[in-house]
């Protein structure tokens, strides 16, 4: 079985129909990210649909994207007519502009509804969650970005999960907080951001990290493919972000695009001798990490 350490799959059936279709076909398990209690909604009937076919299986992940903290968010309610009637209100959209940056206070709906999840043990994983620091527009809002990761870091700690984290231009917060994330399961780094001597730092300190990549080694970023080369085997995972990250000339990202990026991984390990240097070796070690983080094991 292959997999997908974060993806979008709602977002993804909007642009591409036979998304689903498609990973059912592929074989591929995916965790799938969340925001608002729509999003989330959609995910847990693919989910449910799948455990009943006997398809590959939908880990639940929950908390509020950092992006969204500079945005002014309001509460929509209508369902998602995708995905079937919601039983949850939540953030189903955000309208940019307005009084100013919304405060914590615009995603407690949202956080709380992260509560009721993490207690009730219907999500794998608290994520995405972090920082976005990539621009002026995402800077002004760092403190809000910093109120909301304390509050999914204090969950997935109280709910012993783990913590899936989106970094841009943002590594310096991550290391003012390793103390509380070397108490966590596991945190997962998706599309690794950072150079690999941070990621070794990480290790180091204590932190039981992995790191995901898509395709940005099929992109050439010159960071994740060091890194790539560099990490452990079993501390490497594969991603699409779909339909975020898609390849150069494509719309989105999708299922489709893994086998071309574990070709991509392996051959970068091939190249600089290191295990995992043919697909299938990748494949295996990367599945079992995935299968370790998201299904509950603990070392």
């Amino acid at each position: 079985m292959a997999h997908d350490a974060h993806a979008h799959p709602r977002d993804l059936l909007r642009r591409f129909p036979g998304a689903e279709a498609e990973r059912r076909r592929l074989g591929i398990a995916c965790a799938a990210s969340a925001w608002n209690g729509e999003e989330y909604d959609c995910h847990e009937k693919i989910a449910a649909e799948a455990e009943r076919d006997g398809a590959p299986p939908l880990f639940l992940c929950f908390a509020v994207h950092p992006q969204l903290a500079g945005t002014n968010a309001k509460v929509l309610r209508p369902a998602d007519p995708g995905c079937g009637e919601s039983t949850r209100t939540g953030f189903a959209g955000c309208e940019p502009g307005g009084a100013g940056p919304a405060g914590d206070w615009a995603f407690r709906e949202s956080l709380d509804l992260l509560e009721r999840l993490s207690a009730e043990g219907r999500i794998a994983a608290v994520g995405e969650t972090g920082f976005d620091l990539y621009d002026e527009h995402f800077r002004a809002a760092e403190t809000v970005q910093e109120k909301l990761f304390a509050a999914h870091l204090d969950n997935a700690r109280r709910h012993n999960l783990p913590l899936v984290l989106h970094v841009r231009r943002a590594m310096h917060k991550i290391f003012a907080c390793t103390k509380s994330l070397k108490t966590l399961p596991a945190v997962v780094f998706h599309s690794w951001p950072g150079a690999p001597d941070e990621g070794f730092s990480l290790l180091r300190r204590g932190i039981n990290a992995y790191f995901s990549f898509g395709t940005t080694l099929l992109l050439n970023h010159k960071n994740a493919l060091r890194s790539c080369a560099a990490f452990p085997a079993e501390r490497l995972l594969l991603e699409t972000d779909a339909p975020y990250q898609p390849l150069r000339g494509a719309a989105f990202s999708r299922w489709g695009d893994l086998p071309a990026i574990l070709r991509a991984a392996a051959a970068i390990r091939r190249e600089a001798g290191q295990r995992g240097g043919e697909p299938a070796e990748l494949e295996q070690i990367t599945d079992g990490a995935f299968m370790h983080i998201f299904k509950g094991a603990r070392p």
